[in-house]
């Protein structure tokens, strides 16, 4: 629908949608914190969006939100080469959430929006 087929909108969308990957990268991550050898991993995606920007701040026509999967193979905090902290970990989990939160109540109130503008006529 092209009521939805926005610039903003498809940002959200696919923001959304990193979040959630992002979320489940973290999840995985505490889970394997105490599996010998476990390398941690990271979801990035804010250099992906930078290239996205055009100089005057506008965003290309064709938006499409990449990720890439980093994982972390020089650090090692732990005697049997793991690499997770937990504390790190909780705390990307949180800072997630509130992105995603974020992102959701933006949705929620263009959506607000356009039922104001369906009601009101």
């Amino acid at each position: 629908m092209a009521l939805f087929d926005t610039t903003a909108f498809r940002i959200l969308e696919q923001g959304a949608a990193v979040m959630w990957q992002r979320n489940k990268v973290i999840q995985e991550n505490i889970s394997n914190q105490d599996t010998p050898d476990y390398n941690c991993k990271y979801l990035d995606f804010g250099g992906i969006l930078k290239d996205k920007l055009r100089a005057d701040g506008s965003v290309k026509k064709e938006l499409n939100l990449a990720t890439q999967l980093r994982i972390d193979k020089l650090t090692s905090d732990q005697g049997d080469r793991n690499n997770v902290d937990s504390d790190v970990q909780q705390a990307e989990m949180l800072k997630t959430q509130y992105q995603l939160d974020a992102i959701i109540n933006q949705m929620n109130g263009n959506f607000t929006r356009i039922r104001s503008a369906i009601v009101t006529k």
